[in-house]
């Protein structure tokens, strides 16, 4: 479907992308993985076809089309489902047609209205409206002008535009950054089935286990393609970081064994030719690449001193702006050891509670006690966009350290990853990670007694945020935290708050149990009302033929649960067979390494399939049996 040959860009006198190929499976789900600054979001532009390459091709089957989103969001008086309607052009085209054409041209208006068959025309304003509310966007907000919504809700219509036109190669650079976990869990659930391919950026290991069954790493401006999801690069990039360790071992034993010959041997006349040819065959090793991680990939945060319990308790209070009342009877209590998630969509007040919490609003109603002691680190993804870009993060910590000596402003830089020329590199040409990080570096000067991070993950790649989550978990402070990576989160956190219908409430399970929240289907209203017209034999009757069902549910969940478990023990014997060959099955250890972790990412993926049939039997199960339940107490 797509090729990569030989793409060379370089920025700025650096060679960003180096010779790098790859060749893409038809309909393949694609996650393009890389550093901070290794060139991802270049190389998309390649492939867009927005940016010329110093040298190499991209090439895609011929009429193939291609969408990805633009860096500017829609505006205008255009509602959101009318932007999302248009983006399909060939419908928009022919409705304007079938509308202006001659009707004494009967032979025209059929060809128009036969196109329009064919391209599922009339579904089009309920799949628009489908996917626009997966994003968030109610019946209301799908009719309001999109001038009146901010920057990152109208990055939300451009993104369901594009989903909505379906081209053949959707390209997806972090799409994820503009939504809420229940948006994103939405999106994940349509990039599963959808009919094309996928080549999407992401720095969510969550989201690229579930949607993707290839990943494309960026690394030394070269590509490499693994298949499966982002458990199983990390486990084949782990092999192959320690093949190349001990092939590096291997070469050192080597060059030492020469050296030692050359220098025992270069002065005697009888063994000098010899001597010259080792020293000839030690300039041919080329030395082996060490795989090393970013030295500046830093996180520390500084331990406060103790407060006690509790830090703030909120009593029945309100809090809004202006005459406007957002949030309203809250009552919460957060100790000095809290690790706390907000949880809720955009827009139902998450931001709004972080914001009270850290003392930048004031309760309308009700009341709110802190500790007059606590020191609170509030990071939003505003501090990142107002750093000034023309100083350094020495002259932005020195300004806030007022007092302090240079050791200490250096040595909290430090902690951070700024050390060294890092220290006084204009804050214009660090990436977005590194801008994070110095605005984490800079909340956490006076070593806060609790962390408030509003959606901290954006500008980090997938290394970095689990340095982040290590780093929170070695902090002795509270932390409250709002992101919409589950993995973050699942680390982080062991309690959360539902923000929704104007209050926070504890929620009562684990983050698994809130998915499963988000997703569950409403039951039918249509049956149950139908079953509440029932007579009481059609009731006995509805029941037995429920439980009748249920057992036929029943036997094939068990059936299910036995495919489930036979591929796990598949799995088991090829893990055995790449990691210890001694103990493998005979039938495994004639396979290459390469094919036993093709196999093993093909059996990731039928035990996913399985899985996911086990558990909707199951569930399909529990359903009938309360039915059956229901009607038989009627």
């Amino acid at each position: 479907m797509l090729n990569l040959t030989g793409i060379t860009v370089r920025l700025g006198g650096r060679t960003i992308i180096d010779d790098a190929g790859a060749k893409l499976p038809p309909r393949g789900r694609i996650g393009l993985i890389g550093r901070n600054g290794a060139g991802k979001s270049t190389l998309v532009r390649v492939i867009a076809g927005m940016l010329e390459p110093d040298s190499g091709s991209v090439s895609m089957p011929r009429g193939a089309r291609l969408g990805y989103i633009a860096q500017e969001a829609p505006g205008g008086d255009a509602t959101p489902f009318e932007t999302v309607l248009a983006a399909d052009t060939e419908r928009a085209e022919l409705m304007e047609l079938a509308e202006n054409a001659n009707e004494e041209d009967l032979h025209r208006l059929g060809e128009i209205h036969e196109r329009l068959i064919a391209i599922d025309a009339h579904t089009a304003p309920s799949r628009a409206a489908r996917i626009l509310a997966g994003l968030g966007f109610d019946e209301e907000a799908q009719n309001r002008p999109l001038e009146s919504f901010s920057g990152g809700w109208r990055m939300r219509v451009a993104l369901a535009a594009l989903l909505f036109s379906q081209p053949d190669l959707l390209l997806l650079d972090e799409p994820s950054n503009h939504l809420d976990l229940e948006a994103v869990l939405w999106l994940e659930d349509f990039l599963k089935s959808y009919p094309a391919t996928i080549v999407l950026v992401s720095h969510e290991r969550d989201f690229l286990n579930n949607v993707v069954d290839h990943i494309l790493h960026l690394t030394g401006g070269k590509l490499t393609l693994y298949p499966g999801g982002y458990d199983a690069f990390e486990r084949q990039r782990a092999e192959r970081q320690a093949q190349i360790a001990s092939a590096r071992v291997k070469q050192q034993a080597e060059r030492d064994r020469l050296q030692d010959y050359i220098a025992r041997n270069s002065a005697r006349a009888s063994t000098a030719k010899q001597a010259q040819s080792r020293q000839k065959a030690l300039s041919k090793l080329q030395p082996i690449a060490e795989m090393i991680d970013d030295p500046s990939l830093s996180f520390d945060f500084p331990n406060p001193d103790e407060l006690r319990p509790p830090l703030i308790t909120l009593d029945l209070a309100s809090v809004g702006y202006g005459d406007k009342t957002i949030l309203s009877r809250l009552n919460l209590r957060i100790d000095p050891d809290e690790r706390m998630a907000l949880l809720g969509r955009n827009g139902n007040g998450k931001t709004t509670l972080a914001r009270l919490l850290a003392a930048q609003l004031t309760p309308m109603d009700g009341a709110m006690n802190a500790s007059g002691k606590m020191r609170v680190g509030y990071f939003t993804q505003y501090q990142v966009e107002e750093l000034d870009r023309d100083e350094t993060p020495l002259q932005h910590m020195t300004a806030l350290m007022k007092g302090a000596t240079p050791g200490a402003v250096r040595g909290q830089l430090g902690r951070f990853g700024f050390s060294g020329d890092k220290a006084t590199t204009q804050v214009g040409r660090l990436s977005g990670g590194e801008r994070a990080r110095l605005a984490l570096a800079l909340i956490t000067r006076d070593a806060p007694h609790m962390l408030i991070l509003d959606e901290p993950t954006n500008h980090l790649d997938v290394d970095a945020r689990e340095a982040l989550i290590q780093a929170l978990n070695a902090y002795t402070g509270a932390v409250v935290i709002v992101s919409h990576d589950r993995h973050m989160l699942e680390m982080t956190a062991d309690r959360l708050v539902l923000v929704d219908k104007g209050t926070g409430q504890d929620f009562d399970g684990s983050i698994e149990d809130y998915i499963a929240f988000v997703l569950a289907k409403e039951p039918s209203k249509e049956g149950s009302s139908a079953s509440k017209g029932m007579n009481k034999k059609d009731q006995r009757r509805a029941a037995a033929e429920a439980r009748e069902k249920s057992q036929e549910l029943r036997k094939h969940a068990k059936k299910l649960e036995g495919e489930v478990e036979k591929l796990t023990n598949t799995r088991n014997a090829i893990d055995k067979a790449m990691f210890d060959p001694s103990t493998a099955e005979k039938h495994l250890t004639k396979l290459t390494m390469t094919e036993l972790m093709k196999r093993r990412a093909e059996t990731d993926a039928a035990i996913e399939a399985a899985e996911a049939a086990w558990m909707e039997a199951s569930e399909a199960v529990d359903t009938f049996m309360a039915l059956a339940l229901s009607a038989s107490q009627a």
